[in-house]
C-alpha cells in the first residue's frame, strides 16, 4: 500500500529531512521510499485541501487515472468547479496528469500528520 504522508513544516525542516535522508543513503541505510507532501503552514494546507478538494483526491484514491468529467461525476459536481480544483491540486503537486490524458493520484491511502499549537 502507498501513502502520501501530508506534513506542515518549514522549508527549513523538509531540507533538513532530505539531508538526512542523502546521508543515510550514502552510508548504504537505505530506508523504505516516502512520499510526502510538505505545507509551510495550516492556512495554506488547508487552501489546497479544502474540503471539496479533499473530496476530490479522496474519490481518486486508489482509483488509477481518470477523466476529469469522470471524477466531477463521482463527487457530484459540476464540470467546470471541479476542473478548476483539479488545477490547484495539479499545481500543487497533490495529483498528477496520467499518460493519454487524464489525472491519477497515484496512491492508496493519504495520511496528514501534523501538530496544531497555540497562536503565539
Amino acid at each position: 500500500m502507498t501513502t502520501l504522508k501530508v506534513k506542515i513544516e518549514t522549508l527549513e525542516q523538509s531540507l533538513a529531512s532530505v539531508s538526512e535522508t542523502v546521508k543515510a543513503a550514502e552510508a548504504g541505510n537505505k530506508k523504505p521510499a516516502q512520499h510526502t507532501l510538505s505545507f509551510p503552514s495550516w492556512e495554506l494546507l488547508h487552501r489546497v485541501l479544502a474540503p471539496k478538494r479533499l473530496e476530490i483526491v479522496q474519490v481518486m484514491t486508489g482509483q488509477g487515472p481518470l477523466s476529469v468529467r469522470e471524477v466531477a461525476r463521482r463527487v457530484g459536481r459540476d464540470f467546470k468547479g471541479v476542473h478548476s480544483d483539479v488545477d490547484m491540486l495539479l499545481g500543487s503537486g497533490v495529483i498528477d496528469r496520467a499518460e493519454g490524458g487524464g489525472v491519477v493520484f497515484p496512491y492508496d491511502r493519504i495520511h496528514l500528520e501534523f501538530d496544531i499549537e497555540a497562536a503565539a
